[in-house]
């Protein structure tokens, strides 16, 4: 493959970027059409953004364009990016469905966090289809920059300033790590491309620099994916944010910084796997216990949600860390799964959230059972999935990258992740005990009247119990991306 900078493009490289293309050109088209819409039809702005995510969904869906590499190799578009692309489009649109009465209701809804969120969606598009360095680092600034400001969306709310603030702050020192380490990889190799850099590895003197480059880049990898004791922003920030940022900063992103540590991991630094493959170990564990640990001692759902997730990426870095087809396939998966789970816990919180009330207390669930049983049935879903409790999604997940882990050597990371389950399903289930088991409190919570939200929650939710009714093909499409690694 050819990587000269010099050579110039042709039209065939636009076919495999068309999807991303079709999505920035929604995103400026969004901008002006906004320029145009009172404040009252701010609801054209919301379906246009939405259509022009199905629109792109259903591209990917059909392998519109088809995949290779264009810009000389600094763009690829391959199983694994598509696999990856197909579900963060999914969620992007589910969170913008999720907040729209969420956001109107408290007259939050402006024209610009449809647009952050378009402009968000290409940067994680570009990050799980990055070929090179430069790409890397340019689709996760983009995705950075839309995220801070999305946070700092509620203008007139302390909380969420203060949020976006820690989140600009921490950010750009990971971002700091991470381009640091891009650099010395640089030295060491002489090339930004990935393949050039994979291809360099085994043959360079400069084993130190290379060695220092990677834990640089996967201090960086953690801050983005929330692994301890990179882990500082997400409590804040998850409780800062309005309920639908932060199910959109919650879900979808985790699933892009998966993919930027394959591409970093696997196809730029691969030939350090086994040096690094202890640290990558130690990042998971590290997650397990203190993600688990600190999620007991909350009282705030959204925080008891931000520590759960540490613990949940440490299970997904448990199957990077096993490494291989398996290891990998394995956590594409559980980012998958995650992602879905996530998106439906802060949906419930959405459905039972008004204006001047927000349920994300796990004591403003106290007797829901009996006040709405088919809100408390869904919520119960959510709850059981993300403990990893059979026969729901997450216990699937939880058992392949346990099962990858222990096929890649690392048998005490496995007994460490049953342990680090079976503690994580004590402050789960407490939410389904308050449900259950608890007297209401306070005057019954006015049911949402928003027929959309309510359908999409109840399918999101029932997705947890029946998907894994169809989970030898959703293992096939994960497995097929990495089919090269074996």
């Amino acid at each position: 493959m050819t990587t000269s900078p010099l050579l110039p493009l042709t039209a065939a490289d636009l076919p495999p970027l068309a999807p991303e293309l079709v999505l920035v050109a929604s995103a400026f088209a969004l901008m002006i059409l906004d320029l145009f819409v009172s404040e009252k039809n701010k609801i054209i702005t919301h379906l246009f953004s939405v259509a022009a995510l199905a629109v792109v969904l259903v591209m990917l869906a059909t392998g519109t364009g088809g995949q290779g590499e264009v810009f000389h190799g600094m763009f690829v578009r391959d199983t694994a990016a598509d696999v990856m692309k197909t579900v963060i489009v999914l969620l992007s649109g589910l969170s913008l469905v999720y907040g729209w009465s969420y956001m109107r209701e408290r007259r939050l809804f402006q024209g610009e966090i449809p647009v952050l969120v378009l402009f968000a969606t290409v940067g994680m598009m570009i990050l799980v289809s990055a070929g090179s360095l430069l790409m890397v680092y340019l689709g996760l600034e983009l995705l950075a920059l839309c995220s801070y400001a999305l946070v700092a969306s509620n203008r007139d709310s302390g909380m969420a300033s203060e949020a976006a603030m820690k989140y600009i702050v921490l950010g750009s020192l990971a971002s700091g790590l991470l381009l640091y380490g891009m650099s010395l990889i640089y030295g060491a190799t002489g090339s930004l491309h990935l393949d050039a850099i994979r291809e360099a590895i085994p043959n360079s003197q400069e084993n130190m620099l290379l060695v220092t480059g990677a834990v640089f880049m996967i201090a960086g990898v953690a801050f983005k994916l929330g692994a301890a004791p990179f882990h500082m922003w997400l409590p804040d920030v998850y409780q800062g944010a309005p309920a639908p940022i932060a199910l959109f900063i919650s879900s979808a992103p985790k699933l892009a910084a998966f993919g930027m540590a394959y591409r970093l991991l696997e196809m730029g630094v691969g030939p350090l796997s086994d040096q690094l493959q202890l640290l990558l170990a130690g990042l998971a564990a590290l997650s397990l216990v203190v993600g688990n640990l600190m999620a007991i001692a909350q009282t705030n759902l959204k925080r008891m949600l931000a520590y759960s997730t540490v613990s949940h990426i440490g299970f997904l870095l448990m199957g990077v860390a096993g490494g291989g087809t398996e290891g990998y396939s394995a956590a594409m998966f559980y980012a998958l799964a995650y992602a879905v789970m996530s998106a439906a816990s802060f949906g419930a919180i959405i459905a039972l959230s008004r204006a001047g009330f927000e349920a994300e207390n796990i004591n403003d669930f106290k007797g829901l059972s009996s006040r709405n049983p088919w809100m408390a049935a869904l919520v119960l879903c959510i709850m059981a999935s993300l403990a990893g409790i059979p026969p729901f999604l997450g216990f699937w997940t939880k058992l392949t990258v346990l099962g990858a882990a222990v096929q890649g050597g690392l048998l005490w990371l496995a007994i460490l992740g049953v342990l680090a389950a079976v503690v994580g399903c004590f402050y789960y289930l407490r939410v389904i005990k308050v449900m259950y088991f608890d007297e209401p409190v306070g005057e019954p919570m006015p049911r949402n009247n928003d027929r959309v939200l309510g359908v999409v929650l109840g399918v999101n939710s029932l997705a947890l119990l029946f998907l894994p009714l169809g989970l030898n093909p959703i293992m096939v499409w994960c497995q097929q991306a990495f089919a090269h690694l074996s």
